[in-house]
């Protein structure tokens, strides 16, 4: 029997791609979103959508799908999103709503999984190399993945003695549909491919990687 892993946020970019690597890998996915997104049609690939992860019992409810299917080998935690906004030209809802779509997620995801999830499974949850330094605009954002580095840290101990292991990439620029449109004078070369970010994330989660836990891995882009 096929390996299950859920992959939270499938639907963008990134999710898909992690989602589609992960099936072409073997596994048997899980594509967990807010809406159907192009995951829903990768081969191995079941899709789970109208999960609003922000609210717990949403998630619990979206991994009691999955009970009928056995333990789940990993998580990936893909479901964000980015606001750029300045202090002093931005709101407090800027920060409530980076808090609810990259950490909130990932905590009720976390802790809906955490049955089904037993000695040798894994947890893979996207930070981003921003949130160590940020630059200007980007502190309601960073603050969120800062939080997703804790909450990895935090857990890895906590579940070391079941033998979960918990870990975090942390990408640099994504090379996405929306990252290009946003910013078309950039230097689209020396960004993270989102089919390389899986392969990363895919050894996180494999037998490979098994004495890794508790790492924040920089994920900075092609070295040329």
């Amino acid at each position: 029997m096929k390996q299950l892993v859920a992959v939270t946020g499938a639907s963008g970019a990134l999710g898909s791609a992690v989602a589609r690597h992960l099936a072409e890998a073997g596994y048997s996915v899980a594509a967990i979103d807010l809406t159907q997104g192009g995951a829903a049609q990768i081969a191995g690939v079941t899709a789970i959508g109208g999960v609003d992860l922000a609210d717990p019992d949403a998630a619990v409810q979206a991994f009691a799908k999955l009970e009928a299917r056995g333990g789940l080998h990993g998580l990936v935690n893909v479901a964000g999103g980015f606001a750029w906004e300045t202090l002093a030209e931005g709101g407090i809802e800027t920060w409530d709503a980076m808090y609810r779509i990259n950490l909130r997620t990932a905590v009720n995801a976390c802790k809906a999984a955490l049955p089904m999830l037993s000695r040798g499974s894994a947890i893979v949850s996207i930070g981003a190399l921003g949130s160590i330094a940020p630059g200007v605009g980007m502190a309601a954002y960073a603050a969120s993945k800062s939080g997703v580095a804790r909450l990895t840290e935090s857990l890895a101990e906590e579940l070391k003695g079941r033998g979960i292991r918990v870990n975090a990439v942390l990408p640099s620029i994504i090379d996405t549909p929306t990252n290009r449109r946003d910013m078309p004078d950039a230097d689209f070369a020396t960004w993270v491919a989102p089919e390389a970010l899986a392969r990363v994330i895919a050894f996180l989660l494999g037998d490979a990687a098994a004495p890794i836990t508790g790492a924040l891995l920089p994920v900075a882009g092609p070295v040329t």
